[in-house]
């Protein structure tokens, strides 16, 4: 199977961007909740935040101030968020990546100041960390996670925010100056408002495009960024139709790898995905097939080049297998079904994605699934024998997609799915 598809899309003209500049350190604060660290300082303040709900422009209720320093390894955010009433402050207890009601700060850094892929620092008033990648086309994305420092202190006039951001925590270009997209947000629950540096603008389309600039950040080096996850998992089962124990053990491994500061290479090996959250049932009696979101870690991580033409759909590797539902007409007489799986197994997945100095997204995935059997066991002589109900399955997409002028862009989709033609025959 072979698509090319091809994307132009525009926004309208923005109005001007607001423009902070981050200081270089020579000793980083301690990341405590106080900003009496000299290195905090010399640094300027971005202040005069506008809301964006529930009064779209109009002066937020409380003053914020945010200043920004970095070093060879990190960048330093700090914010003293001014309220008269500290009593009153929102601090109710989350799991990580929920904000729940609560007040709560975050920063969105774009690296490459595209529009494209902002990532998201956010800690709450409780001092729950949430961090977020956020995308023109997928929208925010908390299943994103980095590993970052931060701290915050309820004051007398308010409260203080300390943020650490490692430069492993981001992907950003190797040049001698940088220039970042930024938006800083802040909620005070009490009156329901959210607040931004630069305004957001309900009216138009798009939340990355409508930040502001970071200025200041030179000669910094993007870092090493390799890891290797592997993993053993056990599963130990008791069927009510059965009197003995069943039991199975996976074993595999994820690994990514920063080739340089744009291009990261994603991969896995006989993933296990028995932890994922499963779909609710749903009777279809409509000609279409049922659109499931993605839940899986590895296919919502970096597939942003991916989503925008819409037709990335990646429920489909893996899925039940093509031929699950013929197996019980299959049956001879004292034979049952002893083990039908309900997923192809997927051997391996890889994908790879970045973007040129000229903005040139390229984007590559690839997808293997391997022959899926059901096994049947005759009653009477115990012997048993194995039906084919998906085949060996190749699934690719290659992406190219160039940023443009004016906030333009242009994109170009080949999609390729080998599957040989599948007979359900005993074998």
């Amino acid at each position: 199977m072979l698509m090319v598809f091809t994307v132009l899309s525009g926004w309208s003209q923005l109005p001007d961007k607001k423009e902070v500049s981050a200081v270089r350190i020579t000793n980083p604060p301690k990341i405590d909740g106080d900003l009496s660290d000299d290195a905090w300082k010399s640094a300027p303040v971005a202040t005069g935040f506008l809301q964006m709900y529930p009064f779209n422009g109009r002066p937020a209720t409380h003053n914020s101030e945010v200043k920004i320093i970095y070093d060879n390894n990190a960048i330093y955010v700090g914010a003293m968020l001014t309220d008269p009433h500290p009593d009153s402050i929102y601090t109710e207890l989350s799991e990580r990546d929920k904000i729940g009601m609560t007040d709560y700060f975050g920063v969105y850094i774009d690296c490459f100041n595209d529009y494209l892929t902002a990532y998201g620092f956010i800690v709450t008033a409780s001092g729950v960390q949430c961090d977020v990648k956020s995308t023109e086309t997928g929208g925010e994305d908390f299943s994103w996670d980095a590993v970052w420092e931060s701290e915050i202190k309820i004051v007398d006039d308010g409260w203080v925010v300390e943020l650490k951001i490692p430069y492993s925590a981001l992907r950003f270009p190797k040049e001698e100056k940088q220039l970042w997209g930024l938006q800083i947000f802040r909620q005070i629950m009490r009156y329901r408002q959210n607040t931004t540096w630069n305004l957001v603008d309900r009216e138009v389309d798009g939340l990355n495009n409508q930040a502001g600039e970071l200025h200041g950040i030179e000669n910094i080096d993007p870092p090493l960024r390799l890891s290797f996850v592997p993993y053993v998992s056990g599963y130990l089962e008791k069927s009510p139709e059965s009197e003995s124990w069943g039991y199975s053990y996976n074993l595999g491994m994820d690994l990514k790898y920063g080739i340089n500061e744009s291009f990261t290479l994603d991969m896995t090996l006989v993933p296990d995905f028995g932890q994922v959250q499963s779909d609710d049932e749903i009777y279809n009696l409509s000609p279409f097939e049922v659109y499931y979101s993605e839940k899986r870690p590895f296919f919502m991580e970096g597939t942003e080049l991916f989503d925008k033409g819409d037709i990335f759909y990646t429920r489909r590797i893996g899925s039940t297998p093509s031929g699950y539902d013929d197996v019980e007409d299959q049956l001879l007489e004292n034979e049952k079904i002893s083990n039908n799986p309900q997923e192809s197994q997927l051997i391996n997945a890889t994908k790879l994605s970045g973007k040129t100095r000229k903005k040139l997204g390229i984007g590559v995935f690839n997808a293997i699934t391997t022959n899926t059997f059901a096994e049947i066991e005759d009653t009477l002589s115990e012997n048993t024998r194995r039906i084919l109900t998906e085949p060996f399955t190749n699934y690719n997409m290659f992406v190219l997609d160039q940023a443009l002028k004016n906030n333009s862009y242009v994109s170009f989709y080949n999609t390729n799915f080998i599957n040989p033609i599948l007979n359900i025959q005993p074998m």
